[in-house]
């Protein structure tokens, strides 16, 4: 289920999410140039990260691997980005929105507990 085409565009979408949440989070608790700095490092910085590290053959990825590491890393990598993206969102006033984020990453993850089994075994 977690590699359904319905479930890999929510994916996708959460991803988006989650990039957008952080550079508006930068934008709104930068001052001058900084502010521009922040909402675009950030996101940047955590799109990097969201596509270097990955564990070879992820049926939901491209199964290429830039750095190779651990599916239990892999997971906390993902927990940690949508983790992230909640919080910006909550911190920054956004409280609903922030909330209905955590219940579709959750939603997402708890139909994705293939890939997460797949994840865990690797």
């Amino acid at each position: 289920m977690g590699s359904h085409p319905i479930n890999l565009a929510i994916r996708f979408i959460l991803e988006l999410i989650a990039l957008v949440s952080a550079g508006l989070w930068g934008w709104v608790n930068g001052d001058g140039w900084l502010r521009f700095t922040y909402a675009i490092s950030i996101p940047v910085t955590m799109a990097v990260i969201w596509g270097t590290f990955n564990v070879p053959g992820d049926p939901s990825r491209s199964g290429k691997a830039p750095i190779v590491i651990p599916g239990i890393i892999r997971l906390v990598i993902e927990l940690l980005f949508f983790g992230f993206a909640v919080w910006f969102l909550n911190d920054i006033g956004y409280i609903i929105l922030s909330y209905l984020l955590g219940m579709v990453v959750v939603v997402h993850y708890f139909v994705s507990y293939d890939r997460i089994r797949w994840l865990l075994s690797r």
